[in-house]
């Protein structure tokens, strides 16, 4: 017997925002997506956005049967947008929520575009530091090699990390910080150009639903109630900065 899974996808963590739904079978699955970049907008573009990418799948959100969201890192104010709206969806239809790393999500599409397994992820953090996150491929899924942090690129460098060759870098820490491009790319590594830059500066709710559907799997979901961000950051910093 087939099972059917329809599932929709709100990331709203970085400057992008973006919307997908799934229709999963086990015989195939279909995939109706937009991605935009629109900082600062997310309030008034990620509802529109759902309502034509629900219409172009020809799903009514009632047929909707797992939630999922961007949890973070990123933005503080786009993660509690992105769970806000994600949150309100899932009470509304009464149904369960995934969340899935923004830095995973990155790297689940540096290796389904580019075939990598070894991808280091960075997204510019403000505050002169980035989250960072080295993901390795296991079966068909990014996996956390150690765990996402938020560092300052000197610290970064000082660890004196050493690079997995032919391993790709994805998010926009790396533009944000030429320094850590030299140091991925030559410095301390023998000369060799260790990794390469890949055009993926920015979190996909398109590449977040494959560890959605291993996530329901492995029943890992959870009731809209209990959906949490990931900031990384302490309270303290939050409280700091009010505006983000």
């Amino acid at each position: 017997m087939s099972t059917k899974l329809n599932i929709l996808c709100v990331d709203t963590s970085t400057e992008a925002c973006s919307v997908a739904v799934l229709q999963h079978s086990d015989t195939e699955q279909v995939i109706s997506e937009q991605f935009m970049l629109a900082p600062r907008e997310h309030t008034t573009k990620i509802l529109p956005t759902v309502e034509a990418v629900l219409a172009d799948a020809g799903v009514a959100l009632s047929d909707i049967d797992i939630v999922a969201y961007g949890r973070g890192p990123g933005s503080f104010t786009g993660v509690r947008i992105g769970i806000s709206i994600a949150q309100g969806l899932a009470f509304g239809i009464e149904k369960s929520m995934v969340g899935v790393s923004t830095l995973q999500a990155m790297a689940q599409q540096a290796y389904k575009t580019e075939q990598v397994s070894d991808v280091y992820a960075a997204i510019d953090a403000r505050m002169g530091e980035i989250y960072f996150a080295h993901y390795q491929l296991a079966g068909e899924l990014m996996t956390l090699v150690n765990e996402e942090v938020v560092i300052k690129p000197a610290l970064l460098l000082a660890s004196e990390l050493t690079v997995v060759e032919n391993a790709a870098l994805v998010g926009s820490g790396w533009g944000a910080y030429p320094e850590l491009l030299d140091y991925f790319y030559e410095e301390r590594n023998e000369g060799r150009n260790s990794a390469r830059l890949l055009d993926i500066e920015f979190p996909s709710a398109t590449y977040m639903l494959e560890q959605v559907i291993n996530d329901v799997k492995q029943g890992l979901t959870v009731l809209p109630e209990h959906a949490r961000p990931v900031y990384l950051r302490d309270k303290v910093t939050w409280k700091k900065l009010p505006g983000r």
